[in-house]
């Protein structure tokens, strides 16, 4: 049974030592093809560095901007990984992440390429080309315990002055920019805020992984002013995150508080006495839902958003989410196996095709069935064999930066419990999509990759 899931997640795949990338002719003209250019040239000297400023802008200014210059930043990026990678004779970056995720293009590739719609499954499949870039560069540039933890404390920063600008907006009770309560219920005059993000949602899911790296920030900050300082973001990411409104993001919420719990557990019982490390997570999650529980019932605000979950039809938005799934459910039943292509673009000249009356929408409201009817049920095999992949390895490193009691563990946690928030969030939204989530989404699966390999006495 070990060896079956050892093969499964591709635990023993050595990729430095792959004989098919050493006979793979197309891998050795691109690999290190211009070694010796880059050894004479004194910028290239600092590609990593390099590499790490141009991710630092694209989260400095993901918030803030319009999607076209975030495109437009992952393309500056995704052609410097090009040029870092031809210019590098070594294969420790390779994972069996990255193997993983040439499958899952692939398959979106040809999803593509057999797509109704092929012009705008094109347009569809550039985005996700430029996002899987985005991880590779940054699984590449991030094997520096360094820039990962300046890259962090980027995004944290950043995060900080989203989410005061969203608590001002509730201070100022901002007017709502569409209809994003139901008008008939009892919430229908509550503010939500939106930031500089222009959806509630959208916020919603940004903050998600900031809350999970603000929390581990704190033991991983060494000064007390720092640990401070990661206090105060996750005090303030998490008071913005009440705010929204967001039941979607409040789900992902959960799942992330629950992932955090069982992953903080692992990484402290073996300094625990016998007992607590039996009881000590049942205690912590049984205190935790008994707070949640108790939060619900005596505020009336948080009470009424919380049972809205719960109404089913009755609830407008529930109602339009399950008209728009039963939608969905008739395309894939329709093109099972490789979807209709990937992007929004070729679900939007589709899904009127299969639309109830006055239910239009731009997505399916689901990331896994978005997944599926893009890529079909092929495409959806492969992603969840992604993830399988991707926290198996997140285990592995993890274990190993336990023993060595390096803190870097702490970002590993805080990217793995960011990764289960955010696709809970995306089991009733699909905010994942849009470049302010996906790219975080991509990030958090680029550290965990920038973990792979590594010797436990290099990194500090």
């Amino acid at each position: 049974m070990n060896s079956v899931w050892q093969k499964l997640t591709l635990t023993n795949l050595s990729l430095s030592d792959s004989q098919w990338l050493n006979a793979s002719y197309l891998y050795g003209l691109l690999n290190g093809s211009l070694y010796n250019w880059r050894r004479g040239s004194w910028l290239m000297q600092w590609g990593e560095p390099l590499g790490f400023i141009l991710l630092a802008i694209v989260f400095s200014l993901a918030p803030f901007v319009n999607t076209a210059l975030i495109g437009f930043l992952l393309l500056a990026s995704a052609a410097f990984w090009v040029l870092l990678s031809v210019s590098d004779n070594t294969q420790e970056h390779l994972t069996p992440i990255h193997l993983l995720i040439l499958l899952y293009w692939s398959i979106a590739t040809l999803a593509m390429v057999v797509s109704p719609s092929k012009t705008a499954a094109f347009s569809g499949w550039v985005k996700l080309t430029l996002y899987l870039f985005l991880f590779a560069s940054g699984s590449l540039v991030l094997r520096s315990p360094k820039l990962r933890s300046w890259l962090i404390n980027i995004y944290l920063l950043i995060s900080l002055i989203v989410s005061f600008y969203g608590i001002r907006q509730w201070i100022d009770k901002v007017e709502p920019l569409a209809t994003w309560n139901d008008p008939n219920s009892t919430q229908a005059n509550v503010t939500r805020v939106y930031s500089y993000l222009g959806n509630p949602n959208l916020l919603g899911g940004y903050l998600l992984p900031a809350i999970a790296l603000s929390f581990v920030a704190i033991f991983a900050w060494r000064s007390w002013a720092q640990k401070s300082l990661a206090v105060t973001i996750l005090v303030v990411n998490c008071a913005c995150l009440r705010y929204t409104g967001s039941r979607g993001s409040w789900i992902g919420f959960l799942a992330l508080m629950f992932a955090m719990l069982i992953l903080m557990w692992y990484w402290w019982k073996i300094y625990m006495p016998r007992f607590w490390q039996t009881w000590s997570l049942p205690i912590a999650v049984g205190s935790l839902a008994g707070l949640l529980i108790l939060a619900v019932v005596l505020l009336e605000p948080l009470r009424d958003r919380v049972l809205s979950i719960f109404a089913g039809r009755q609830d407008s938005s529930n109602n339009f989410r399950m008209n728009v799934w039963m939608s969905v459910f008739d395309m894939i039943r329709d093109r099972p196996v490789l979807g209709i292509g990937p992007g929004n673009d070729v679900f939007n000249k589709i899904y009127p095709l299969y639309q109830r009356p006055r239910y239009s929408a731009l997505s399916a409201y689901s990331v896994p069935l978005e997944i599926i009817v893009e890529t079909g049920f092929i495409g959806f095999t492969a992603f969840l064999w992604l993830l399988l992949v991707t926290f198996n390895q997140g285990v592995l490193q993890l274990r190993s930066l336990r023993d060595a009691s390096n803190t870097q563990g702490y970002w590993l946690i805080g990217a793995m419990v960011a990764m289960v928030g955010l696709m809970a969030h995306g089991l009733v939204d699909t905010v994942w999509y849009r470049p302010q989530i996906n790219t975080l989404w991509w990030l958090m699966v680029a550290i965990i990759a920038s973990y792979y390999g590594r010797e436990q006495g290099i990194v500090q």
